[in-house]
């Protein structure tokens, strides 16, 4: 395979506190990369800083084989990376369709004056957006619910309508910050066999979890921070045998 993303020297400072410290690790185009760690290990900081929520203090990304010379959210989104959050955040009041519609702004080109005036261009490209925003709900098992509101549909529909928002941007790599929190054994099997899925029809994943179940099971590969280090990378089976993650984060749990 070849590399996708390059991360060199990552650091991130907040005042006194080192975030993130020489953060360096590869992805490769078509696997799943997980990134895990105990709480304020730095894995969101890390996320923050790939998709240009945050500035890096030191260190830069590669992706795709060039410079990721990019610094806001939208511009990461354009160069073809999207992400979920932590914390589901979906435009609450708007419809399931809506809201996918909305993620697919990045690759439009009607721009203002093509929604005044409204051309046979413009209207070809809403009837795609559209068109597109229920092809992934009906990818992510949502088809009957585009018209619902977003904040009506159960927890775990909505994690997986901001999986179809992110994937409306067309990403290469598709970072996912806890997607599985708060599922119920169901619905984490569901969005086990979506990924799976997704990484099948060729966009590559990188993934913070804390399921460890589901992260040993899907990744190719996983990375561990502790403390804003990274302390371990490798293959599951050499990554739950490592003495230095079973200290800061396994415990007995996989040993």
């Amino acid at each position: 395979m070849s590399i996708l993303l390059d991360a060199r020297d990552i650091g991130k400072r907040f005042g006194g506190v080192e975030a993130l410290s020489a953060i360096s690790l590869t992805i490769e185009h078509g696997e799943i990369y997980g990134l895990i760690g105990p709480n304020g290990a730095g894995k969101t900081t890390f996320f923050n800083v790939l998709t240009g929520v945050y500035r890096a203090d030191s260190g830069g990304f590669s992706f795709d084989g060039a410079p990721l010379n990019v610094s806001a959210p939208h511009q990461v989104a354009v160069a073809g990376i999207a992400r979920t959050f932590q914390n589901i955040r979906l435009f609450a009041n708007m419809s399931a369709l809506e809201n996918v519609m909305v993620g697919r702004h990045v690759r439009t080109h009607a721009g203002i004056f093509g929604a005044i005036l409204r051309g046979a261009g413009t209207r070809a490209e809403e009837r795609a957006i559209h068109e597109r925003a229920r092809a992934l709900l009906d990818y992510v098992g949502l088809a009957a619910r585009g018209n619902e509101i977003a904040h009506s549909l159960p927890y775990g529909d909505q994690r997986r309508l901001e999986i179809a928002r992110a994937l409306a941007t067309d990403p290469k790599l598709l970072a996912l910050d806890e997607p599985a929190a708060g599922m119920n054994a169901t619905e984490t099997a569901t969005l086990r066999q979506l990924l799976e899925r997704i990484r099948t029809d060729g966009t590559t994943l990188l993934l913070i979890e804390h399921d460890m179940k589901l992260v040993m099971g899907l990744c190719d590969r996983i990375a561990v921070l502790d403390y804003g280090r990274k302390i371990a990378e490798g293959a599951p089976a050499a990554v739950r045998k490592d003495a230095a993650v079973i200290e800061a984060y396994l415990g007995g749990e996989l040993a």
